[in-house]
């Protein structure tokens, strides 16, 4: 079985694939200043990487979700969070109170996903 690396750089991967699994860096949001808005931007990119892996957030298996501030941001990201996921989906997760990478980042979420059956070769791969 052959691993594939979504944009990579010398760094790390945004995406990881290995047979039927999807392994996501974690995803941190560009320009929206708030809990809500860069939880939905983050979102949004896991999105396009699922996609572009041949999966989507119907095969979710694991997240992990990092905040600044869990005390004053989880109601309002967790909203959004579940607005997003499918009915009966819910993966999976760990929410936990992090130092992010930069100051103005309020969220950072990684995830892993099954492909999509149509996304596998024969071989598996």
């Amino acid at each position: 079985m052959s691993i594939q690396r979504l944009h990579s750089n010398p760094r790390l991967s945004g995406a990881v694939t290995f047979a039927d699994l999807v392994f996501l860096s974690g995803q941190v949001p560009g320009a929206s200043t708030d809990i809500a808005g860069q939880t939905r931007e983050v979102l949004e990119k896991i999105d396009a990487l699922l996609a572009e892996a041949g999966s989507d957030k119907h095969h979710l298996l694991s997240a992990t979700l990092y905040l600044k501030d869990i005390q004053a941001d989880f109601g309002a990201m967790n909203e959004v969070w579940a607005a997003w996921l499918p009915a009966g989906q819910a993966p999976a997760r760990t929410t936990l109170q992090a130092a992010l990478a930069r100051p103005q980042i309020l969220v950072e979420i990684s995830v892993i996903a099954a492909r999509r059956a149509s996304a596998l070769n024969p071989n598996g791969e």
